[in-house]
């Protein structure tokens, strides 16, 4: 069996400056966990230069690969299912790679599953309107990855056999330019500063929000579902760097999901999620699911009073309950029988500008090849959609008027080694060809009242917004 190699590099207390040194190849990737805020995310990931790249276009294959196909697939209808072989592929003989699962990442599939990727697992109708140019899902095979241990201070290379002694060659020459002492300051395109055109506007008005509210109720109250995640888009038009927007962003909304992706030179994932979907840590499945959320107060007292509320809130900790069971229902179809817990319910955890309440659901897998088909059969993530899962996909798409595209959907990572990790794409913009677009939305019961669940919208997506607004509208 190959093993992997890893070299020793000088500990990065951020892999910025190491993304920079890399951003001119294909399709760089940075999973930044923001660790001075958060210790429960312990690792950054950064990669580049796919061996393949599956993503599934119209009038195109389903996967392309940058040289000579390694493997012969044999699922080119449905991208989940050729992901699923592929997976399979690199995790059995031959072509196993013996990882230490110390790493959490030692080369394989790494990219985003926007919403729309539900529909490669359920029939579902598609009449929103397609405006953004990101395809539904574009996943990389890497053969390589820098990664970084904040609990062990310690950065390392991690090249697979997959990597030529060439690339890797160049890879450490691009490492070692870089000086030692870094900081999270980013080497920009001074010739292209990143500017903000226009304020962000929302696809409904406060009429057209009441008017959805209502028809989730008449749903509600017919049977049809016990909850629907209902989102507004803002969007807004951009020039220069999205790279500076993004540390921008990440120095004001510390999140232990945050990412930034470039897809094409016009295009980038700017996220920042509070929130984990699916973690597979050896063959222990766990999700962390949000729903419940307050402000945060102006005066220690006030937030301490807003924690308590959330805390003790009914409504809240109903909507998280419901998803709790969805997820157990999700986890179960594909973990193995009675390995499924609850080992916390309505957990308080707080952010820059948002209380949430969060639970935890476990199960266990038994092969490593098994975490990329937990994680199909459960996307996407119950808190972002409602309950039951697939009716109230159905009423996200008869009452928003445009795709989620990657809000709401996930950006993961698939290990050779059979780790797993994933975020639910909430407060993430997206970059398309000068637009940039960023979502929130909240989960509507029966008892929600509208004004409130439209203010929340706000609360959510307002330190995104305002912070570009005031940093770079010009």
């Amino acid at each position: 069996m190959s093993e992997i190699k890893r070299v020793n590099l000088p500990y990065q207390a951020s892999l910025l400056s190491f993304f920079s040194a890399v951003r001119d190849l294909p399709f760089p990737a940075l999973l930044d966990s923001n660790h001075e805020h958060f210790p429960d995310t312990n690792h950054d990931i950064l990669v580049a230069t796919p061996l393949a790249r599956i993503h599934p276009s119209k009038n195109s294959s389903l996967i392309t690969w940058q040289k000579t196909p390694l493997y012969e697939l044999q699922n080119t209808q449905n991208p989940m299912d050729l992901l699923n072989e592929l997976m399979t592929l690199i995790c059995q003989e031959p072509w196993a790679i013996s990882a230490p699962r110390d790493l959490p990442f030692t080369g394989g599939l790494l990219g985003y599953y926007g919403y729309e990727s539900g529909h490669f697992v359920e029939q579902l109708p598609d009449t929103v309107k397609h405006d953004i140019k990101l395809d539904s899902m574009n996943m990389g095979l890497y053969a390589w990855a820098v990664v970084t241990s904040h609990t062990q201070k310690s950065t390392e290379l991690i090249i697979t056999p997959w990597c030529s002694d060439e690339e890797t060659a160049d890879i450490l020459s691009r490492l070692d330019s870089v000086s030692d002492n870094v900081t999270s300051s980013i080497e920009t395109n001074q010739n292209t500063p990143f500017t903000l055109q226009t304020p962000f506007v929302s696809n409904m008005s406060e009429d057209d929000y009441a008017q959805k509210f209502a028809k989730v109720q008449d749903y509600i109250q017919s049977g049809d579902c016990y909850q629907v995640n209902l989102a507004q888009r803002f969007s807004s038009t951009y020039q220069g760097d999205t790279l500076t927007a993004y540390k921008a962003l990440r120095d004001v909304c510390p999140t232990p999901f945050s990412a930034y992706m470039e897809i094409s030179p016009e295009q980038s994932i700017l996220s920042h999620s509070p929130e984990r979907f699916l973690l597979c840590d050896n063959g222990r499945i766990e999700s962390k699911p949000i729903k419940g959320t307050i402000a945060r107060g102006t005066t220690p007292e006030e937030d301490k009073a807003n924690a308590d509320w959330l805390i003790a809130s009914e409504k809240n900790r109903s909507e998280n309950l419901m998803i709790v069971d969805l997820l157990r229902n999700d986890l179960g179809r594909t973990c193995l029988t009675g390995s499924i817990k609850v080992p916390k319910l309505f957990a308080l955890e707080s952010y820059a500008n948002v209380h949430h309440l969060v639970s935890t659901v476990e199960g266990r897998i038994d092969q490593a090849d098994q975490a990329i088909r937990v994680f199909h059969q459960s996307f996407p993530g119950g808190s972002i959609t409602g309950a039951p899962k697939i009716r109230a996909m159905e009423i996200i798409d008869e009452l928003e008027p445009h795709e989620r595209s990657v809000y709401c959907g996930s950006i993961a990572y698939f290990s050779t080694n059979g780790q797993m990790d994933s975020s639910i794409t909430i407060r993430t913009l997206v970059a398309d060809h000068g637009n940039l677009h960023c979502w929130a939305g909240g989960g509507l019961v029966a008892d929600s009242k509208c004004l409130e669940e439209y203010q929340e919208t706000f609360t959510k997506v307002g330190k995104l917004t305002h912070t570009l607004e005031h940093v770079f509208l010009k």
